[in-house]
């Protein structure tokens, strides 16, 4: 095969020895189901008919999600990328180098939650990232227009200057100063040179001055100045004021003084804090995105981006090459909207008991979509093609032409033809498509679309030029009122207008992160990050789909970005309410799965996954009604099914035996280890009864009254004792839900135990399982209690109020029901004989 056409990376596909036996479980497993099903909707229970009819609509619920969530896993894959080859084609030593540039987008908004210590330790390891250093540009977006982060951000360019070169002469891994001085292993492992050992210790002295100096910034902005901050020279912070205030744009490092101190250049570092004022809808995250990808695009306009959260640090400096692996590649590249890595987190205890990791979902579900159309784009470790984000559709696959042989009939020949004609005019490009088509050939000549305006009526090719300016001012309808921003989008190979000055695109780049920009405009609905959701990774990802683009799922060995997670319970919940809660708007939205996208390019599989992740906070519901049934039927003495016979027994061991099948099979072919499995299915139930109960009521009156529900950001990282937070348990409603279930549960079991007793031996074979139903829900909230119990002196009061409080309700009820009697028709009364009188 010629060079250039040999593919960078390449498909893995699973076992047919693991991946057979698997799909074989999922039908049998259907069939199962259907004969469970006409069971036990066959077989009611007339004295407990409510009991009955509540848990198989739970049931048939958890069937449907389980359909929802099994099938987008049945064409698991793994890639392979070949690094040698991209460096061979691209990035020869001794030339220039051709791989793409690429723009890295860092997104902060309270320095308070989110230490300055994190973020630049995420800058840090974008600058020192190993790639052509002309074709990196670090974008740090402060949402907070707060002077700690920028005044971090600058003491971190200066630092840069240090870190950087040492990392690239040592080839240090990770490039994160903190997590690398963290390692305990051997540093001087492959490090031969002796002047290593002492390079290394200057370097470790250098970053403790510089968290010393990051520390006192922040001591600083503790108190914040009653005539607010101001800068060195005097003059007041614009950002004062955090919801009225300018755009504020500052290039660190970049065209002037973007040297290391060895002279080599360094990578641009800009700060973006986008203009703020009251009355407009900045829609967030989503918004701060959407204003990085115009400041970009006038100042550097790389065909590529990644997206960071501020504290996921990049763990493999090669993971960009990774990605371009894909994203470049001559066979499957031109398809590809965005390369999506798996987070990978550090600070988690051994046991990992809240599921922080999510390897389940990681591992396993995001493999399985790979084979079908690509993983969703989970918020963050994701490099996007430039272009898929402006709304365009992807590129249309190119069929061979048709043949025809000299054996037929002349007839026959013109019958092959005019089918051949028919189905062409079936799939004529729509106008949309020739209009990008057209726009990109004047992209190839790199010709400003705002000089078209210059162009005299009387010379020739004046109609063609007026038809460019027709297009010029829809698409600034589309894009905005930026033409120097317009002219960008036009060019797919990225670059910038080459006619213009760096003082002219700065000002055009503070118009672009005006707050009234946007303004009828297809911003946040058709291009760029899509409005309407907190989580707005979802509807981004969903929308590039519905395009017909292609994502890819690259895990390499060494994992590319890693970041923090709450380590605590109460923390942990906020976050899923937070997700669950962005699902539910989703669902409420123009663009549910359920009905948007149809006619596109959306597969049938990956549509399935997008409705399983926005009608999952649904099943909380059905989730808290079936745990709430054990305690019920243990305190009424009353059951969900009749008495089992031989055949039934039969459907309930073989539903149970496919259920458990189907795991052992999951991991065997995915590598998950049965804890994280485990722990899985335990924080499914635990987040189920309190976080997306919470987001679906949250949700609802949200789009019935309007009420919107305000959240907090997830603190980051900052304690030095390891696991500090993990047994605080910082008192939230969130947790009254899984309380209350656990005390419903042991009272049940109690109360069970108890009126078996006292019945006698008869009671006791009806009484496992119900038995087996209430530990079912107590072995799956055990991390919960572990963590409400875990230490009693940090337990809140509260808690404890809540819980004698909800104990002494259900004591009362336990007496009312007279759990010590035995249960009879009432007393057997017979005349004596004698006459009392």
């Amino acid at each position: 095969m010629d060079e250039a056409r040999q593919p960078l990376s390449r498909k893995v596909p699973i076992p047919s020895s693991q991946i057979n036996p698997y799909r074989m479980v999922i039908i049998i497993r259907l069939v199962v189901l259907g004969f469970f099903f006409h069971y036990r909707v066959m077989h009611p229970v007339p004295d407990a008919f409510a009991l009955w009819l509540i848990s198989v609509i739970c049931e048939i619920w958890f069937a449907m999600s389980w359909i929802l969530d099994q099938f987008p896993k049945w064409f698991p894959i793994e890639r392979e990328t070949y690094l040698d080859r991209l460096t061979l084609r691209f990035d020869k030593e001794g030339q220039t180098s051709q791989l793409a540039p690429i723009d890295f987008f860092v997104s902060t908004v309270d320095p308070l939650k989110e230490p300055p210590l994190v973020t630049a330790n995420t800058v840090l390891s974008i600058l020192a990232v190993d790639y052509p250093v002309d074709k990196v540009s670090c974008y740090v977006s402060d949402d907070g227009a707060a002077m700690l982060t920028f005044e971090a951000l600058s003491e971190t360019s200066e630092f840069a200057k240090k870190w950087v070169p040492f990392c690239k002469k040592y080839s240090i891994e990770p490039r994160a100063p903190e997590w690398y001085f963290q390692q305990k292993i051997d540093y001087l492992k492959d490090k031969v040179a002796p002047y290593f050992v002492r390079e290394r210790r200057a370097m470790k002295r250098e970053y403790e001055e510089f968290k010393v100096r990051i520390n006192a910034l922040v001591a600083k902005a503790q108190k914040v100045p009653e005539e607010g901050w101001t800068m060195q020279d005097g003059t007041p912070w614009p950002g004062n004021n955090v919801r009225d205030h300018p755009g504020m744009i500052q290039v660190f490092l970049g065209q002037s003084g973007g040297h290391d101190i060895e002279g080599n250049e360094l990578p641009r570092l800009v700060y973006v804090s986008r203009e703020k004022r009251p009355g407009y809808n900045h829609h967030k995250k989503a918004g701060a995105m959407n204003a990085l990808v115009r400041v970009s695009a006038v100042l550097t306009n790389a065909p590529y981006m990644l997206n960071l959260d501020c504290d996921h640090y990049i763990n493999n400096s090669k993971a960009i090459k990774e990605a371009m692996c894909f994203m470049m590649d001559p066979l499957v590249g031109k398809k590809v909207c965005y390369v999506q890595f798996p987070q990978r987190f550090d600070g988690i205890d051994r046991h990992d008991r809240y599921a922080n990791r999510n390897v389940v979902f990681f591992d396993i579900n995001m493999k399985g979509l790979d084979g079908i159309q690509g993983p969703i784009y989970v918020g963050t470790g994701c490099v996007f093609r430039r272009q898929a984000l402006y709304g365009y559709d992807a590129p249309k696959t190119k069929k061979p032409p048709s043949r025809t042989c000299n054996c037929w009939p002349k007839w026959c020949i013109c019958c092959c033809c005019f089918g051949d004609r028919k189905s062409k005019k079936k799939t004529t490009k729509p106008k949309t498509e020739k209009k990008k088509r057209s726009f990109f050939k004047r992209a190839e000549n790199q010709s400003p679309a705002y000089a078209l305006g210059e162009i005299e009526e009387g010379a020739p090719g004046a109609e063609n030029e007026k038809a460019g300016i027709v297009n010029q001012q829809k698409l600034e309808k589309k894009f905005g009122q930026s033409s120097v921003f317009v002219a960008s989008t036009l060019l797919e190979n990225g670059g910038t207008l080459k006619s213009a000055s760096p003082a002219s695109l700065l000002k055009e780049a503070i118009h672009v992160i005006s707050c009234g920009y946007e303004d009828k405009t297809d911003w946040g609905k058709e291009i760029g990050w899509i409005y309407g959701s907190v989580t707005e990774d979802i509807l981004t990802g969903f929308k590039m789909h519905c395009h017909g683009w292609r994502s890819i799922y690259c895990i390499p060995k060494l994992p590319a970005f890693k970041g923090s997670a709450p380590l605590n319970l109460s923390d942990r919940l906020h976050q899923v309410l937070r997700w669950a809660l962005g699902s539910v708007e989703i669902f409420f939205s123009n663009h549910c799965p359920l009905w948007y996208g149809y006619g596109g390019g959306l597969k049938c599989l990956e549509r399935f996954s997008y409705i399983n992740s926005i009608v999952y906070p649904f099943t909380s519901i059905p989730l808290l009604a079936y745990c709430t049934l054990p305690a019920i039927c243990l305190l009424t003495g009353k059951f969900i099914t009749p008495e089992l016979t031989n055949v039934a027994s039969l459907w309930f061991m073989s539903l149970f035996i496919c259920i458990f099948a189907t795991g052992i099979l999951e991991m065997r072919w995915s590598g998950v280890g049965i804890d994280d499995w485990w722990r899985n299915e335990q924080f499914w139930v635990i987040g189920g009864v309190s976080s997306h109960l919470f987001a679906l009521f949250q949700g609802l009156l949200k789009v019935i009254a309007g009420i919107d529900t305000s959240f907090t950001v997830t603190s980051k990282g900052g304690d030095d004792e390891e696991f500090s937070e993990l047994y605080t348990f910082k008192w939230t409603t969130l947790l009254i839900p899984p309380t209350t279930l656990l005390l419903l549960n042991f009272i049940g079991v109690v109360a069970g135990v108890s009126n078996a007793i006292n019945n006698g031996y008869e009671s006791w074979g009806p009484l496992f399982g119900k038995l087996f139903f209430a530990f079912w829900v107590i072995v799956h909230l055990y991390p919960f209690l572990k963590g409400l119990v875990g230490r009693q002196n940090r337990t809140p009061t509260i808690v404890i109020v809540w819980s004698i409080l909800l104990a002494s309700i259900f004591s009362l009820l336990w007496v009312r029901i007279d759990p010590f009697l035995a249960k009879n028709d009432g007393p057997l009364l017979e005349e004596c004989g004698l006459d009392c009188n």
